[in-house]
């Protein structure tokens, strides 16, 4: 059983820091996201499952029902987009504030970074980028915090075996975090799938493209940009044909789906095949 622990100076406190961080949810098209702050999440959530859900995770989960299935495993869910976030309000039930991911992790790891039972494994971006992330992490923090990182190919559940490498890569390390990188959808499945293979894992986080912002192969926005809701702008005019389907073809319908939400006229797509969605099942 997952358990979230939470750190205490007073002895009468709780333990247990799940009714703190996931007190509140927030209903989003088929979803939700907890209302809490980045404060928190840094300094209490410690084990468990983290989920950090933007737009395109979004949009994905109104096709993808085998990732529609999976959410209510994940302890914290958080909202990770200023777009997002301004959905919150226009829909009335407005969260405290953006918690993204790749803001998360730096907090995450120099919080940690005197901690010697923090040690990370980075599991995802293209050959050499989680490296470099590993040597910059590691020079911040001042101690061998990445212990081990990979680079798995991008069909990795074709590929016969690479799956069990990948899983014996992550026990050989020693890491009680790991951090996976795989794509919206995919990561958060594959963290599902064989966590219970890799019980030395305590924390998991699912944080995308944060391997290649560590990394400074890919820079980040100005803040104006991301408080303004322009970093999907951002990243669209530094890479075009990377981004234009995510950004341009699959994300404005989030929009309209939202609007109908407001309305009461969205209908979640799964809804009369499976009753035990998100936020189901108790």
């Amino acid at each position: 059983m997952t358990q979230i622990t939470i750190d205490r100076q007073d002895a009468g406190a709780p333990t247990d820091a799940r009714a703190a961080l996931t007190a509140r949810k927030v209903p989003m098209l088929n979803a939700y996201v907890h209302d809490l702050s980045m404060d928190d999440l840094v300094a209490h959530f410690t084990e468990g499952l983290l989920l950090t859900l933007h737009v395109d995770m979004a949009m994905k989960l109104q096709q993808d029902r085998d990732f529609y299935q999976i959410i209510d495993q994940f302890d914290v869910i958080t909202c990770d987009s200023q777009i997002m976030y301004f959905a919150t309000k226009f829909l009335g039930t407005p969260v405290r504030e953006r918690v993204s991911g790749s803001d998360y992790f730096p907090r995450f790891y120099m919080h940690h970074k005197e901690n010697p039972d923090i040690t990370v494994y980075l599991m995802g971006g293209k050959p050499g980028i989680a490296e470099q992330a590993a040597d910059n992490i590691n020079a911040k923090v001042g101690r061998r915090m990445i212990v081990g990182t990979d680079a798995p190919a991008f069909d990795f559940e074709n590929k016969p075996g690479e799956i069990d490498r990948m899983i014996e890569a992550v026990n050989a390390s020693g890491a009680t975090v790991c951090l996976v990188g795989l794509g919206g959808g995919r990561q958060e499945k594959f963290i599902i799938r064989y966590k219970d293979r890799m019980p030395g894992v305590k924390l998991w986080l699912p944080l995308g493209g944060t391997i290649d912002y560590e990394s400074g192969t890919f820079a980040r926005p100005p803040k104006w940009i991301t408080e303004w809701g322009f970093e999907w702008l951002y990243r669209l005019l530094r890479e075009p044909r990377a981004r234009f389907h995510r950004y341009v073809v699959h994300e404005p319908p989030f929009l309209w789906a939202v609007l109908k939400q407001k309305l009461g006229r969205y209908r979640d797509p799964f809804a009369d095949r499976d009753a035990t969605g998100p936020g189901k099942s108790g």
